[in-house]
């Protein structure tokens, strides 16, 4: 699988110029350019114009450009598929997934369409039977990049209430954790609706990456820099890493199978685990 940043997920309503341009300066890792739910229907199809108008010319950098569609069998769904199989955008993101049958559907339409080979897909669970069909849908192409929670569809669908521990979503978390770990792809938390209690936004964030989340769905930009700080690395991670490396190597060099850092004890997954977080730190653009 490709390492890719995606500590910070932002959804920006399709049917916002302002958004689309404002996305550009940003230091979201992925930037979400909403089709469903941000736009109205009789707003849908200016605003998939304005989407793929904004992707084609480009300006994002770093940034990895996502465009959520429509959900399928809606009226646009077909014509969006079509707009972004033909778009510059990275990835295409689809809601409310519930089968392995609905990815190879809409594989088979970005193929149709001569989408890049380089065209990832991510699935959003948003629903019981898509948690519950998780492992078959993180499966179901080698177009699919990333699992990506709805937790507020999720909540509404499950009947349990948001609270500060989660609780009532833990069960689904990690099914789509584990699920996403045996596909050897990404997987993004849900979003969180309150945007004046920044405390309470570091520990469901904190929360999210102890659960193995990759990164956080943001509803607004003063929250990116939360999400960076908790899914990212600092210099003492990445200090401890290259130490992990240099001791490893050290102890290869003797012929031996374990290495001492720190006064723990170093196995081949620890080096493992290191060379991740070094690869993915060279990749993290600070602006």
């Amino acid at each position: 699988m490709e390492i890719r940043p995606r500590r910070s997920v932002l959804y920006m309503p399709g049917s916002n110029s302002r958004a689309l341009e404002k996305a550009k300066t940003l230091a979201a890792d992925c930037v979400v350019f909403d089709l469903e739910d941000a736009c109205a229907p009789d707003v849908k199809a200016t605003a998939r114009n304005s989407v793929i108008e904004a992707v084609n010319q480009g300006g994002y950098g770093h940034r990895e450009v996502v465009v959520r569609v429509n959900t399928i069998g809606s009226p646009w769904f077909n014509e969006d598929i079509e707009a972004v199989a033909q778009s510059q955008a990275d990835a295409i993101c689809l809601p409310k997934i519930e089968s392995a049958a609905q990815i190879i559907t809409v594989v088979e339409l970005l193929d149709r369409y001569h989408a890049a080979a380089s065209m990832t897909v991510w699935a959003m669970i948003e629903t019981p039977l898509g948690v519950d069909k998780a492992n078959e849908i993180a499966k179901a192409s080698t177009r699919l990049s990333v699992l990506m929670l709805g937790t507020s569809d999720l909540a509404k669908e499950l009947r349990v209430r948001h609270t500060p521990c989660r609780s009532g979503f833990l069960y689904s978390l990690n099914r789509c954790v584990i699920a996403a770990r045996l596909a050897a792809i990404d997987v993004i938390d849900g979003v969180c609706l309150d945007l004046a209690d920044d405390q309470g936004f570091a520990t469901v964030c904190e929360q999210g990456r102890d659960l193995g989340f990759d990164g956080k769905s943001l509803i607004h930009p003063k929250q990116i820099a939360a999400a960076n700080v908790s899914f990212g690395f600092n210099d003492d991670d990445v200090a401890h890493a290259e130490k992990v490396l240099a001791a490893w190597q050290q102890a290869e060099a003797e012929s031996k199978a374990v290495a001492v850092v720190d006064g723990k004890l170093i196995e081949i997954l620890h080096v493992e685990e290191a060379r991740r977080l070094l690869a993915m730190a060279a990749l993290i653009v600070t602006e």
